[in-house]
């Protein structure tokens, strides 16, 4: 079966620009802070900043003091002054990703999809799905020449196309689109009807112009892609992970199979091979593979020829919680189809999987460049083909950089110590409460009530923070008390503005933080919605009680801070530790010390477990 869409601009960009400027002026003369990150593709939380940096940052023209607006006027004049039109935006028709707001060119809301809603078209970089994150990293890293300098023609046979054989629901083709807009053909093919259904109605939406072909069927045993043989610009690939043998019976003579017939279990050599047969000269491909693949010994023959031949230019290790299975760990394959027998001397290898945020792997294709020239040696190198060759052809990453700076013992002895001193102290600070004098019974109040009261006022996630408010965030995260910086506008759900002579904040976020959990969430943002929170209870009780209450949490919270950023450092001195061991910089001999009287403590709590 075929699903073939191909999308065209029916209007030409004039006449787009007239449309828009026709519509309703208090769309497009004013815009709230939302709609200015929405325009320059930034977060919210980086307009905050622009606002409080940038004395000349306009001033607002209407709305409130929570929620103002702004002249659209006066925005695109600073952003064009300033630059910060350059910003990453979800729109890239630049070799960086970057959509730029060129002096004499009027700016145009976003023409993505009219499906998305307005949680959707406000996510920056730290909200996108792993999926997402994976698909823009990938994107980012096709150079400019896989594109055309000049909007295509859909049915012409020449024009430069980027392929997704395992395309599921098009995330990697969208991220495609927004890098290269109406420059490129995208071209995908899925196993799943359902799914090539989904990609095509997603392109459908999300293609910025171009024109596109999605594919149902199984591209290994019915390759419908067959017309792009040899000639695709690129190719972009997250095989599937539900499919861990390939049909190796049935096509164990097929001449896509250039670097040798992958075993059975190899599945993902055999869509690696299946993306290189359709490369052009000097095409490239992406293909998301796990690190079995870069050391399974079934695999070494074909892993040799691929670094023999000059074809696997890059290898990428990513972070944990990056792709369509956030649970897995990946590894990013760059491979170019080799023209008149120049190739490199060596494969690039860059180790990503120690970074604790997957949003800071690259997205832009400027990022990767300044990674591959100027990458630390701890994350970096370039590795010699012979090099790779002389053993197990094992292209994992963490095998060929040192991952760790050069230490002595007397290093880890002087963190150890320090730490040691920080455990000590976290111990004395243990809060010891005590037993109430008498029973507790609290009366309770909805928030609903304390709204009607004036005690406090729930506001839209639109609204600026304040210090002091009460947020309610997103993804199921507990509420917390605003303390005035760019992390506030992080994630916003809910603004709760609280009157401070009536109600604690810290007191109404840990209570709230109970009864919240006790209610079921039923959208995706994984948050209470409106008439949820105001049925939520807090104990009915004076201010200086509230106050007491919210000490103590307020202690707690911070407790909490320095305890889960004490066990990360702890955890990363470990694994330094483990490293000194097996490769000599420490002996295996050990001593602890302890306080006696403690041990002793310790010792018996121990056995009665």
């Amino acid at each position: 079966m075929t699903l073939i869409a191909p999308v065209h601009n029916s209007l030409p960009e004039e006449d787009l620009t007239d449309m828009v400027t026709a519509m309703s002026p208090a769309e497009h003369e004013e815009m709230t802070a939302a709609s200015i990150a929405r325009l320059a593709g930034v977060g919210r939380a980086a307009v905050s900043n622009w606002r409080r940096r940038y004395p000349a940052f306009p001033k607002p023209v209407g709305g409130d003091e929570r929620s103002p607006t702004f002249s659209r006027a006066e925005v695109e004049a600073w952003l064009k002054d300033t630059g910060k039109g350059d910003q990453l935006s979800t729109a890239g028709r630049t070799d960086t990703g970057t959509q730029r707001v060129e002096p004499d060119t009027p700016l145009l809301p976003a023409l993505r999809g009219d499906h998305l809603t307005e949680e959707d078209a406000e996510q920056g970089i730290t909200s996108l799905e792993s999926g997402q994150l994976l698909a823009r990293a990938m994107a980012a890293l096709l150079p400019r020449a896989t594109a055309a300098t000049r909007q295509i023609e859909a049915d012409s046979a020449d024009e430069p196309a980027v392929l997704d054989p395992a395309c599921s629901k098009a995330t990697l083709l969208m991220a495609v689109a927004d890098r290269f807009g109406d420059t490129v053909k995208l071209v995908g093919q899925e196993i799943e009807e359902a799914d090539a259904s989904a990609a095509a109605h997603n392109l459908r939406s999300n293609a910025h112009g171009a024109p596109y072909e999605i594919h149902a069927g199984d591209s290994l045993l019915d390759n419908q892609l067959g017309a792009y043989l040899g000639k695709a610009a690129a190719v972009v690939c997250e095989p599937p992970l539900n499919l861990p043998q390939w049909p190796s019976d049935e096509l164990s003579t097929d001449p896509r199979w250039e670097f040798g017939v992958p075993a059975p279990r190899d599945s993902e050599l055999a869509w690696v091979q299946h993306c290189y047969a359709h490369l052009r000269p000097h095409g490239l491909s992406v293909i998301a593979v796990t690190p079995r693949t870069c050391v399974q010994p079934s695999g070494e023959h074909i892993r040799a020829e691929l670094v023999r031949s000059g074809v696997l230019r890059d290898v990428i290790a990513l972070p944990k919680g990056i792709g369509s299975a956030p649970a897995t760990e990946s590894c990013l394959w760059v491979l170019q189809r080799p023209y008149d027998a120049v190739v490199t001397d060596t494969v690039r290898m860059i180790d990503l999987s120690g970074l604790s945020d997957a949003a800071d792997v690259p997205q832009e294709f400027a990022a990767w460049q300044r990674l591959f020239a100027d990458a630390h040696p701890t994350i970096f190198r370039a590795v010699p083909r012979r090099e790779l060759l002389n053993g197990d052809t094992n292209i994992l990453p963490s095998r060929h950089i040192t991952s760790h700076a050069e230490t002595h013992p007397e290093d880890f002895l002087q963190v150890t110590n320090r730490l040691q001193g920080m455990y000590v102290r976290i111990g004395q600070g243990l809060p010891r409460f005590a037993s109430p004098p008498k029973p507790t019974h609290h009366v309770y109040v909805t928030f609903g009530e304390l709204e009607r009261a004036g005690a406090l006022k729930i506001r839209s996630r639109e609204t600026t923070p304040r210090a002091g408010d009460l947020l309610l965030r997103t993804l199921g995260k507990p509420p917390v008390v605003a303390t005035g910086g760019p992390e506030d506008d992080i994630g916003i759900a809910q603004v709760v503005e609280i009157d401070n002579a009536r109600l604690d904040a810290h007191f109404l976020a840990t209570f709230l933080r109970i009864d919240a959990n006790a209610l079921p969430v039923s959208n995706t943002l994984g948050v209470l919605s409106r008439e949820d929170l105001r049925r939520c209870r807090v104990p009915r009780m004076s201010l200086p009680d509230q106050r007491r209450y919210g000490d103590a949490f307020r202690h707690l919270q911070q407790l909490e801070v320095v305890i889960t950023t004490l066990a990360k450092t702890s955890t990363h001195v470990i694994e330094q530790t483990i490293h000194g061991l097996t490769t000599g910089v420490l002996a295996p001999e050990f001593t602890t010390t302890t306080h006696t009287d403690e041990a002793e403590t310790a010792d018996d709590e121990t056995r009665d477990l």
